[in-house]
C-alpha cells in the first residue's frame, strides 16, 4: 500500500492536524516508511510465542470480579450537560 500526497491531506484532516500543503509529501513519506515497517513486522513468524506482559515472567495480580462503587447514577449524571432517561444525551455527529 502506498500513501499519496492526497492520501496524507485526507488523514491529517480526519486527525484534525493542520499540515501545510508542503509539507504533505513529506508526511506521506513518513506514513510509507511506517507502513513498510509494518509490513516487515509482518513477516516476523510468531507461531508458538506466548504472549507477554513483560521481559521477566510474571504473574498478573487478580482480584475479585465484584462490584465495589455502584447505585450511583444520579451523581455520575448530575455534572452531564444533558441527560435523558437516565443516560447521557449526546448530540449526533455522524450523519
Amino acid at each position: 500500500m502506498s500513501i499519496d500526497k492526497d492520501t496524507a491531506a485526507r488523514v491529517a484532516k480526519l486527525a484534525r492536524i493542520r499540515v501545510e500543503e508542503d509539507a504533505l509529501p513529506a508526511l506521506a513519506e513518513e506514513f510509507n516508511a511506517i507502513l513498510g515497517f509494518i509490513e516487515e513486522l509482518n513477516e516476523v513468524d510468531v507461531d508458538g510465542v506466548e504472549p507477554m506482559t513483560s521481559v521477566t515472567p510474571m504473574r498478573l495480580k487478580r482480584r475479585v470480579d465484584e462490584i465495589t462503587d455502584g447505585d450511583q447514577q444520579d451523581k455520575v449524571l448530575k455534572n452531564a450537560p444533558d441527560a435523558r432517561e437516565g443516560f447521557f444525551a449526546v448530540p449526533k455527529v455522524v450523519e
